[in-house]
């Protein structure tokens, strides 16, 4: 399965290509899933161009993308857009529209109770596990880890020489992760070395704006569509593909 994550915190500001508004987001979507996306992970945004969890924004959010893609729809609930652990699950669970899934970084104050509340909507927990953090331990003590999604193993280190070695700790680190699937990522730097590892490994990976601004050959991505379509041909190994071997 290939995830297409279409701005995260970045903004026009990173690239004109990040999709802020409503309409934005969903025209990208629909252009990354007719690329190959299967899955869809965005970042709503206030209008002053902020994260939020709040439940107008997020109802707007998902209706626009949910109108232009047939694929499940998520959402992060990162502390960077509700700093306090109460007040970010009372958030959740005063949403009108729910989405498909949504992602928990474990090693944050109050994932287990915002998993526990996200659970009890009957919406999907991405369990974020990032390298470098105490997220993996805390994940594989919790009682809720069966219950999940699917776990996002996100490498953090930023470097391509060394983001594959960190990966494959970060996995050892997890083990059977609980018998949930695993999607693996990099980022920055470390985005496509990484990506092909998840390729070697047959792990289910994402790509898009949030996570690079830039294509193999270092040269700037154009959208998030582009950046799926060069995933895909990696991951299937396009022969024809000049990214292939890159």
């Amino acid at each position: 399965m290939m995830q297409v994550c279409l701005n995260g915190t970045r903004g026009p500001g990173d690239s004109a290509a990040v999709p802020v508004s409503p309409g934005a987001m969903a025209e990208s979507a629909a252009r990354a899933v007719a690329a190959g996306a299967r899955d869809v992970h965005v970042h709503p945004r206030t209008p002053c161009g902020g994260d939020t969890l709040s439940p107008r924004v997020l109802a707007v959010t998902l209706a626009a993308v949910r109108g232009a893609v047939g694929v499940p729809v998520g959402v992060t609930t990162g502390a960077w857009a509700e700093p306090d652990p109460v007040r970010r699950v009372a958030r959740v669970r005063a949403w009108t529209v729910l989405p498909d899934h949504a992602s928990v970084n474990w090693h944050e104050p109050g994932a287990e109770e915002l998993a526990a509340a996200l659970l009890e909507r009957g919406v999907g927990v991405e369990a974020g596990l990032w390298s470098g953090t105490d997220g993996p331990a805390r994940f594989l003590r919790s009682p809720l880890a069966p219950r999940v999604l699917r776990v996002l193993a996100e490498v953090t280190d930023p470097d391509p020489t060394t983001a594959g070695s960190t990966a494959r700790s970060l996995l050892a680190d997890l083990g059977t992760a609980h018998g949930r699937p695993v999607l693996l990522h990099g980022e920055d730097g470390g985005t496509w070395s990484v990506l092909r590892l998840a390729r070697r490994l047959g792990l289910a990976t994402r790509i898009g704006l949030e996570d690079t601004l830039f294509l193999p050959d270092g040269s700037r991505a154009r959208s998030n569509a582009q950046l799926v379509a060069i995933a895909l041909a990696m991951t299937e190994g396009d022969p024809d593909s000049p990214w292939t071997q890159a």
